[in-house]
């Protein structure tokens, strides 16, 4: 009974099974509220389906929320990446726009290459700034992003910009192998972030800096180096993501793209069992938390709850989430987590009843004190 319940401890205290039961309870409601939802189907050989259809809208927010991991893993936070997303398909756009012939592959793959290159310097400039000369994170990374939304919004000339092109409507609206092109470009990346983060020393460096920066520096790791890889890094995936959601639109709005996702990316991260306080993190969490929040984004259409309380019913079940991984809430629900006390040290010597050796008892004084009047 005794090995039932530690089994069962051990398996509510992994951080990563309260995500998963949220994700399979939001799968579930759906599967009632949505015919064939489950039914996944081969078209021209693509695949369609509700799940696919998951996948393929949350692939840019699994991609920001990575970023937004090794970000988070250092100690920091990055709010600017909305505002990255937006620049990136603003800029990919206006220069598609440009073309003589906008399906030409090496314009197209020029647009691309430039906005990348873009994205990387904005994630570099965010790691500068909060590395070199050591503003606040939270406050390096507003000021891109109040700044950045208004250079998106510059590009596009506050309009927006429409496109008919064949090869950049590939990279969020194709596909490729029967899958969208998008899901792919997450499982390389994921595998990528995993390989380098998991593989290398790279993770480790990342996870020390955010444990203790003075001491990794102290012992030898090259800490701001850390800070501007990962901000890097983080621009990078956000830029990615903005060419994934102008793909799939064809267009381009410097103003309501990317909005809000830099709040969805920290949740899915928080979800995945990532401390905001820095330290040790799970690439694995954060996609699962990623496909939770566009799960429920999906269930919330699906169920009809009125538009004026979406938000308020996403927070709901953000918060229930939140609550099931807290090891402290856990402990006062479930009765198998609760710690046992821990018993006291026994007495030195051997126990209360026999005293340490070269002491005298109480007895014993007495004695000695008559004997000498």
């Amino acid at each position: 009974m005794s090995s039932v319940r530690d089994r069962a401890g051990a398996l509510a205290r992994h951080r990563l099974l309260w995500p998963v039961v949220i994700l399979v309870a939001l799968l579930a409601l759906n599967v009632v509220f949505t015919d064939n939802f489950l039914h996944v189907q081969m078209r021209d050989g693509h695949l369609y389906g509700s799940l696919i259809d998951i996948l393929r809208f949350g692939a840019p927010l699994i991609l920001v929320a990575l970023g937004m991991t090794l970000v988070i893993a250092t100690g920091g936070i990055d709010l600017s990446v909305g505002s990255v997303v937006a620049i990136g398909g603003a800029l990919a756009c206006m220069q598609i726009s440009g073309l003589a012939d906008q399906n030409s592959v090496a314009g197209v793959l020029s647009a691309i290459g430039v906005t990348l290159v873009v994205a990387l310097a904005l994630g570099a400039w965010n790691g500068f700034l909060v590395a070199a000369v050591g503003i606040q994170p939270i406050i390096a990374t507003l000021i891109l992003m109040v700044a950045g939304r208004g250079l998106a919004q510059l590009i596009t000339d506050g309009q927006i910009i429409t496109i008919n092109s064949a090869p950049y409507k590939l990279v969020g609206g194709g596909y490729w192998l029967t899958l969208p092109f998008g899901i792919l470009i997450v499982i390389a990346l994921t595998a990528l972030t995993a390989f380098l983060t998991r593989r290398l020393a790279l993770g480790m460096f990342i996870e020390a800096v955010g444990g203790n920066a003075e001491a990794s520096r102290l012992s030898g790791i090259r800490s701001r180096g850390v800070l501007i890889v990962t901000y890097t890094f983080c621009g990078l995936c956000a830029g990615i993501a903005g060419l994934m959601i102008s793909s799939n639109v064809s267009s381009a709005d410097g103003n309501n793209a990317g909005l809000w996702i830099e709040l969805d990316a920290i949740l899915a991260v928080v979800i995945g069992g990532t401390s905001l306080a820095g330290g040790r993190f799970s690439l694995g969490g954060t996609v699962l938390g990623a496909l939770i929040i566009q799960t429920l984004t999906t269930t919330i259409y699906s169920i009809g709850v009125p538009p004026e309380t979406t938000l308020l019913f996403k927070a709901l079940v953000v918060t229930i989430v939140c609550l099931l991984q807290s090891p402290a809430f856990r402990r006062r629900i479930f009765q198998w987590e609760r710690d046992d006390p821990a018993p006291p040290p026994p007495a030195p010597g051997g126990g209360p009843d026999r005293p340490l050796a070269g002491t005298a008892t109480g007895e014993q004084v007495r004695e000695e004190t008559v004997r000498n009047g």
